[in-house]
């Protein structure tokens, strides 16, 4: 019978014979090029690192600096690796090697997905592809080369065992420190071989093939918890596949790697700086971790060899020679510097530490100290390119008065109550900000910076060139007393915006790149930016000079050169600084104190034999003698300032009446050289009662919510000290009594008010920050 013909819309239909037909053919299709591609794709020699090249490092002189390219690996059998060690680096990178094929299409398929859909980039490989990778192809990333790595797996998988492909797996994964294989990273890491890793430490070196150079946690402190977090996945992998028992889980603690010990040709500070440019140039996108790997790069620094030798001089005469080994603390005793060309942003000298395989942790470059009272700078800059004003409304410059006071409240902060300690919690009394700076008085930098607006201060921070993810940089009262731990290197580019007038480029380390010998790799291009208005910054400028000429840093006198620059402390003295320039040259120093076990921060106190060691001693005594050297045979020249209105006259630093609208101070009744509360304020005013100035006796002012014109006060006397009491107004007149330390003060102010009760309240940032000068 036949059958009748499809009319209409049911002819555009496929019938099921043709979908079958198509699906049929499609998958014969498919068949055919694998089977093409697993005829023609052959599986090729292995590469050998025989023919590997070194990367060249010159100064920027032209003359070398370092060479690197020496391959560390030692290639061991399965058998001499520990079965915790094979377990962990399956339960980071593959956990069903052993059931599964050579490739993974869901894998594959899913990984595209993700990187498609916006969830990063990811890896869909089995340890049999990254073999295949490592051993057998290059590294980039091309449709080309997955394609060949796709068939030469699964020739592979057909022509080796497992345990023949885990062991090349083993020997040509990269580790971090140079080291290629698992025996070269035992050592490397441990100082251990590969068969005696316990589950611990071969958790952490599996933990490394993800992220060699970014987990190291000694030479990058600041990722330990990137590191451990991924240590504790490895682990956690390993319970579940029952290779780990729970309990013997539960009880590990992460095992610390020791430091990195290198061969002589990273000795010094080549190591350091290797080390520093690599970074750079991953950092910057200009050349990538696998294609510096590869090497056969010549590289050319902005570092002035001159300069880096007087660096390395300075630290060892002002400090390192006179360590002593039989001080335990002495043997704490790190230091770091870097040094930047204001007018170019390059960075000209770096100081890493006393010696690359002796010490790997680079001293310039790490992030995990706080700054201390170095970063006030920037609070000031951010005061003056913003306009503030004090609670009460007056500008703020280098000759506005501030409340001193050792643990004084700061005034205006919604946070939280907030009273920062003075070094050696001493009091100023009513101070300029010049003087403040000079004297480096926390309790009016706390107050500076709510009167700013912290936020403000962190992104005038960020714009002088302070990372905006530096570590504990945060929109707080205490941002003004360094709790950031922003690296050396950080703080010297952004001094250097300073010492350029306000205007930011960032900061340098390659003058030019080529690969082959003739291919030239493209530099990003130099962009400047004004941070800051010219009169933030030169008005800055004025303030530091005088703290060279009359303040903390007079040590910095000794280089001979018109110079600016502030010290700094971090909390419990684990770290000192100075971070000064001259109109040529921005450089700071940190002296730094590390167990060199635990690599725990640790106190200076007793460190050189002294009772501590601050910003003014040893950071400033280094940075004078270099900055004589580096500058030797040049013109000094002066700075050339442009200032804020009025900052070119220089009032006394002190002053025993009250000023009004200074620093949130109550001027409503008598003050002496400290802040009198009347009672209590809010936001530096009360309330409740009335505000003024006292003066001879007659007292005229206003109030924030009620609406006084005029008082007369009765009587009173003060002497310095800080007031305290309770204020009481009724409908047309309020009383205000109050006690003194160190004095008396009793008072009466009548004028018009609302009623009622001022009670007082004060507010910080509530975070718990401690102590940093």
């Amino acid at each position: 019978m036949k059958r009748p013909k499809r009319t209409g819309w049911r002819r555009i239909i496929p019938t099921w014979r043709m979908l079958l037909g198509t699906f049929v053919l499609g998958v014969l299709l498919l068949i055919g090029l694998f089977f093409l591609g697993y005829s023609m794709v052959k599986i090729p020699a292995a590469n050998t690192f025989a023919t590997k090249q070194s990367n060249v490092y010159l100064y920027a002189d032209g003359s070398q600096l370092a060479r690197d390219g020496e391959v560390n690996r030692e290639n061991v059998d399965l058998s001499q690796v520990s079965t915790d060690a094979q377990h962990a680096v399956l339960a980071a990178e593959d956990r069903d090697f052993y059931t599964e094929s050579a490739v993974d299409p869901k894998a594959m398929l899913r990984a595209a997905w993700n990187t498609a859909t916006g969830k990063g980039t990811q890896s869909g490989s089995t340890i049999t592809q990254q073999y295949v990778k490592n051993y057998y192809l290059a590294q980039e990333q091309t449709v080309t080369r997955k394609v060949k790595e796709f068939f030469i797996s699964v020739k592979l998988d057909r022509s080796e065992s497992k345990d023949q492909i885990l062991e090349g797996y083993l020997n040509t994964s990269y580790f971090g420190r140079n080291a290629y294989g698992i025996q070269a990273a035992a050592q490397a890491y441990y100082g251990k071989d590969a068969i005696d890793l316990d589950p611990a430490r071969a958790a952490y070196l599996a933990a490394l093939v993800n992220a060699p150079s970014e987990y190291d946690v000694v030479a990058h402190p600041e990722n330990k918890a990137a590191a451990v977090a991924r240590w504790n996945y490895v682990l956690d992998g390993m319970v579940k596949k029952g290779w780990l028992t729970e309990s013997k889980r539960a009880a590990m603690k992460f095992p610390m790697p020791k430091e990195q010990t290198v061969s002589t040709g990273m000795s010094g500070q080549r190591g350091y700086i290797v080390n520093a440019v690599n970074d750079y140039l991953i950092k910057n996108k200009i050349v990538d971790s696998d294609a510096l790997e590869a090497g056969g790069y010549r590289i050319t620094t902005t570092l002035q060899k001159s300069r880096q030798n007087a660096f390395v001089k300075a630290v060892d005469d002002k400090l390192m020679s006179k360590l002593s080994k039989n001080n335990k603390v002495d043997n704490y005793v790190r230091a770091g510097g870097a040094s930047v060309d204001p007018k170019t942003g390059k960075v000209v000298a770096m100081y890493g530490g006393i010696d690359y395989v002796k010490q790997y942790t680079n001293g310039a470059t790490r992030g995990d100290f706080q700054v201390g009272s170095t970063f006030k700078p920037f609070v000031f800059a951010s005061a003056v390119d913003n306009g503030s004003t004090t609670q009460s409304g007056q500008t703020i410059t280098p000759n506005t008065y501030y409340d001193g006071t050792n643990k004084r409240t700061v005034q205006g902060w919604p946070g939280g109550s907030y009273a920062p300690e003075n070094e050696d919690e001493k009091s100023y009394g009513q101070i300029t900000v010049r003087k403040a700076t000079d004297l480096s008085v926390n309790s009016v930098y706390a107050q500076m910076a709510v009167d700013v607006g912290p936020s403000k201060v962190k992104q005038t921070a960020v714009g002088l060139g302070i990372p905006a993810d530096t570590k504990d940089l945060q929109p707080y009262p205490s941002i003004a007393l360094g709790t950031a731990t922003a690296s050396v290197l950080d703080m010297a580019e952004a001094y250097a915006t300073l010492a350029n007038h306000g205007k930011h480029g960032t900061y340098t380390m390659v003058d030019k790149i080529t690969r082959d010998g003739t291919q030239t790799v493209k530099l990003p291009e130099s962009k400047t930016t004004q941070a800051v208005s010219r009169q933030a910054a030169d008005t800055t400028t004025s303030v530091l000079q005088s703290v060279v000429d009359n303040g903390t840093a007079t040590a910095a006198l000794a280089a001979g050169r018109p110079a600016a620059g502030k010290t700094g402390t971090a909390e419990e003295d684990t770290a000192a600084w100075f971070a000064g320039y001259t109109p040529d040259l921005s450089t700071v120093v940190s002296v730094m104190g590390q167990d060199p076990v635990t690599a725990a921060h640790k106190s200076l106190y007793g460190a050189l034999g002294l009772e501590r060691i601050n910003g003014g001693g040893a950071p400033t005594e280094i940075w004078a003698q270099y900055t004589k050297d580096a500058l030797k045979g040049t013109t000094a020249s002066d700075f050339d300032l442009d200032l804020q209105a009025g900052a070119e006259t220089v009032a006394p630093p002190t002053q025993n009446t009250a000023t009004p609208g200074t620093g949130g101070q109550d001027n409503g009744g008598t003050t002496g050289e400290n802040q009198d509360n009347g009672g209590t304020t809010d936001g530096g005013q009360d309330n409740g009662g009335t505000t003024g100035t006292t003066t001879a006796g007659t007292t005229d002012g206003g109030t924030t919510d009620g609406s006084t014109t005029a008082g007369t006060t009765t009587s009173g006397t003060t002497t310095a000290g800080t007031d305290s009491g309770t204020t009481t107004s009724g409908t047309d007149s309020g009383t205000s009594t109050g006690t003194t330390t160190d004095g008396t003060s009793t008072g009466t102010t009548a004028g018009t008010g609302d009623a009622g009760t001022t009670t007082g309240t004060t507010a910080g940032d509530g975070g718990g920050f401690g102590f940093v000068q």
